[in-house]
């Protein structure tokens, strides 16, 4: 029978059934209000990633919601790539913003930082950058220009989990850095979220963003609790959070492993335009550009190997379509195959997807 190679696979074991089945039978699934395990996640991550403070949520969605929701942008303009999941765009519109897109560099499919200077206007309030793929967005550039315009810097790193840029964990440089927890992502979990904070007056921001993702309440005791302000039911439950402790102990070597393997792409494809290597990114997929990107999918398919198209641009969405021109990420968009990273593939499983694509682009 022909191996089926996934696009995405987390990597599980014994850790994680015992972890779920000490939370089943301890009953205590979830709380609002942070529970035990949740609690230790968001200590564990705030170690890995060396920021002020960590506030785990349900989604990646959750996380970037709740970040622009502390920043008073209402009428403001948040500047962003097309090139992200729609869930990006999305947070902005909700929180009565404008999404301003900026194309991206074609060496990286990361926001142009030129790009984003000939963005800029008197109702910019924020930056998102997307790590896209797991490839740090250029902070050091960005990071001037917030300075510079005294802008805020929010990331999304949601593809990010356990990167580095200039010697730094990612979750670390900007004032909210939002992750995604999910089957497909590098630090695997079945729905969950995160917003690291960087910024002096952390543990105020840590309240507030407490009691949002729990419906606003607070002061909560045995008899009562209080609702000061508006809130959603955004909070993570014990068996992601369960989840994701196992899972970030193995972070770090999956992510070499993703890297092994990316290297081997990098070396070996030949193809019009391809990820490159860095050893600060953490391949949350690999892509690459390609003429006839149907065709080369279903080859590969057939073959039993599964890509994916990582994304459609935001901006070609019939809710988003504003008629403006990002010539990089639509040519981007009409060519990128995402191909395997994760640590189940074998060595044979990479040598057929390097072989057919090779064999594809040369003809």
């Amino acid at each position: 029978m022909k191996r089926q190679v996934k696009l995405f696979d987390p990597v599980i074991d014994d850790n994680e059934l015992r972890a779920l089945e000490r939370i089943l039978k301890g009953k205590s699934w979830a709380d609002g209000s942070g529970s035990k395990q949740v609690r230790k996640f968001e200590e564990e991550f705030q170690k890995e990633t060396n920021s002020d403070s960590s506030i785990a949520v349900n989604s990646g969605t959750a996380a970037l919601y709740l970040a622009l929701s502390m920043e008073n942008i209402q009428n403001k303009e948040v500047i962003l790539p097309s090139m992200s999941f729609v869930s990006t765009a999305h947070a902005i519109i909700a929180n009565n913003a404008k999404p301003i897109f900026a194309d991206i560099d074609l060496d990286t499919l990361c926001i142009d930082p030129e790009e984003i200077e000939e963005s800029l206007s008197k109702s910019t309030e924020i930056i998102l950058p997307v790590h896209f793929g797991g490839l740090p967005s250029d902070l050091k550039r960005i990071e001037k220009i917030c300075r510079r315009n005294h802008l805020t810097l929010i990331e999304d790193a949601a593809h990010a989990a356990g990167a580095s840029y200039d010697g730094e964990k990612i979750g670390s440089h900007g004032k909210f850095v939002c992750f995604s927890f999910h089957p497909v992502k590098n630090l695997a979990m079945p729905t969950g979220g995160l917003i690291s904070i960087n910024d002096k007056n952390y543990k105020n921001i840590s309240e507030k963003l407490r009691a949002k993702r729990w419906c606003g309440i607070t002061d909560r005791t045995k008899t009562k609790y209080d609702v000061k302000e508006f809130g959603w039911n955004y909070y993570m439950n014990e068996f992601s959070a369960a989840i994701g402790l196992v899972q970030l102990k193995k972070l770090k070597n999956l992510n070499k492993i993703r890297q092994k393997n990316a290297k081997r792409y990098f070396d070996e494809l030949v193809c019009d335009r391809k990820l490159g290597f860095d050893k600060t990114c953490v391949y949350h997929f690999y892509w690459i550009l390609v003429k006839n990107r149907d065709k080369l999918r279903k080859i590969l398919l057939d073959k039993g190997i599964e890509t994916g198209t990582h994304y459609r641009p935001i901006h070609k969405f019939t809710m988003y379509d504003k008629k403006i021109s990002l010539p990089n990420t639509e040519y981007a968009g009409k060519s990128i195959v995402t191909l395997p990273t994760h640590p189940n593939l074998t060595q044979n499983d990479l040598d057929q997807i390097i072989k057919t694509i090779n064999r594809f682009e040369r003809n």
